[in-house]
């Protein structure tokens, strides 16, 4: 008998906790403009239900990854949604696209995807605050310069932007991470480097037009560039909140910055 309670305790526990957890689902997106379907996970949280309007954060992959990496190496972000109330939407952005609308290749045109596609997909199918102060964007590594980039080219789309371990100037790397096949090669067209390099697009940005959140370790390969980026922003005198603390280019390190982003972009969508 105590068995058999003990098992009926436990299965009401499961039953609740089931009930009670965000819910994940991956869905097709149909890029137009790329002419393919692309795989999204999209988090829900627990109380989607009640019938409300929910905040969205758009977050995306580093390099070589894919929409289901940051559910499956960083599964905290379920808890978020549930604590934040808010959905979370984590795209497909290609392979090495580094979400750009590539001049070279027809197959990458990443801004166009996530910024207007995507967004109107999530609008429209999923109980949203259709308003830039609803909508925020963050990333890793190649998807942190990725936020950046979108988030100061669209400011009529996003209110919140942040990048962990972001690849936020593109121009010491020429040799690297495919760069070369969605700009050309910097030797060749060192103009398109210049121009969709995140470094040199702060003149988009006046003080407080986006909130702005920026993480990266120490030892990481990008922390020069994210250090001059505080300094250039500094510089600029435009308020963005700078996270440096010990810690690589790894999963153990954004496990823990996604939930900084996440609460940084929560008190921002709480503002009144």
């Amino acid at each position: 008998m105590k068995k058999a309670f003990l098992s009926l305790f436990a299965f009401v526990l499961l039953t609740l906790s089931q009930a009670i957890a965000a819910q994940v689902d991956t869905v097709e997106v149909n890029s137009a403009v790329m002419k393919k379907n692309l795989k999204v996970v999209v988090v829900r949280p627990a109380g989607y239900n009640a019938g409300r309007e929910f905040p969205v954060v758009y977050l995306l992959h580093g390099y070589s990854g894919n929409h289901a990496n940051w559910i499956q190496k960083a599964p905290g972000i379920q808890k978020a949604a549930d604590q934040f109330n808010m959905i979370i939407v984590c795209p497909d952005g290609g392979f090495s696209s580094w979400y750009w609308d590539s001049p070279v290749d027809p197959q990458s045109q990443f801004e166009t995807y996530v910024s207007k596609e995507l967004v109107a997909y999530v609008d429209k199918n999923y109980k949203t605050i259709k308003d830039r102060k609803g909508r925020g964007i963050t990333g890793l590594s190649m998807g942190g310069h990725g936020a950046f980039y979108l988030a100061l080219k669209h400011q009529d789309v996003y209110g919140t932007a942040g990048s962990m371990s972001g690849g936020v100037d593109i121009r010491p790397f020429p040799n690297n991470w495919d760069m070369a096949k969605r700009l050309g090669s910097y030797a060749e067209q060192p103009e398109r480097w210049e121009k969709n390099t995140v470094i040199n697009m702060l003149h988009l940005l006046t003080p407080n037009s986006l909130s702005l959140i920026i993480d990266c370790g120490t030892e990481d390969f990008f922390y020069a560039v994210n250090e001059n980026l505080h300094q250039q922003l500094e510089y600029r005198k435009i308020p963005h909140d700078y996270i440096s603390r010990p810690g690589a280019h790894n999963w153990p390190y954004w496990e823990n910055a996604v939930q900084h982003q996440l609460l940084f972009m929560n008190t921002y969508f709480n503002k009144k």
